[in-house]
């Protein structure tokens, strides 16, 4: 079930969601709009490898805004710090966002219960598009979960995006066996 605006609210004043910074207006009738944050990120070598770390070099989006360009992933992050205590956080991009042609996430949408940080995004365009930093990006749903949870995101030893960040974080892929 998806959590209504009030709900939404009532986690707020409760602490069971935080959302840093919390303004009333971004809040929808059953989301809370995120915001893209002046800071971007691009793989330095054109092949990824899943069992290496592969390095990103971070860059500020500038006033005039930055053109993004089909074929090159960029890694964002939202402005907003959330944290999730007792439901489980979807991020989706907004439909306007969509009409340009821009994917805020290729696989990464779900967060977990327990998930406390910024949010990645996994850019993508299908032409090319100007962004802005603070512009509306995407929208939090929450889902509620049923039954006791055993192992918080927050909580786990191999948890590899705990680590608060106001900047794009790359693939951690190269942590896990495999």
């Amino acid at each position: 079930m998806i959590l209504t605006d009030k709900k939404i609210l009532e986690g707020i004043e409760n602490g069971e969601i935080v959302i840093e910074p919390y303004l009333r207006e971004c809040l929808g009738t059953n989301s809370y709009d995120v915001h893209l944050s002046k800071y971007l990120a691009v793989y330095r070598d054109p092949i990824l490898d899943a069992k290496v770390h592969n390095q990103i070099d971070h860059f500020e989006i500038p006033e005039e805004g930055f053109v993004l360009q089909p074929g090159v992933l960029y890694l964002g992050v939202t402005e907003e710090y959330t944290e999730t205590h007792a439901t489980v956080p979807f991020l989706e991009g907004k439909s306007s966002v969509g009409r340009l042609g821009i994917d805020i996430h290729a696989t990464a949408g779900k967060g977990d219960v327990g998930f406390c940080n910024t949010w990645t995004l996994e850019i993508s365009c299908t032409q090319p598009v100007r962004v802005y930093g603070g512009m509306p990006i995407g929208q939090l749903i929450y889902f509620q979960v049923e039954g006791e949870i055993e192992n918080y995101y927050n909580r786990k030893l191999n948890a590899k995006y705990n680590v608060r960040t106001d900047r794009p974080v790359e693939s951690m892929m190269w942590k896990n066996r495999f």
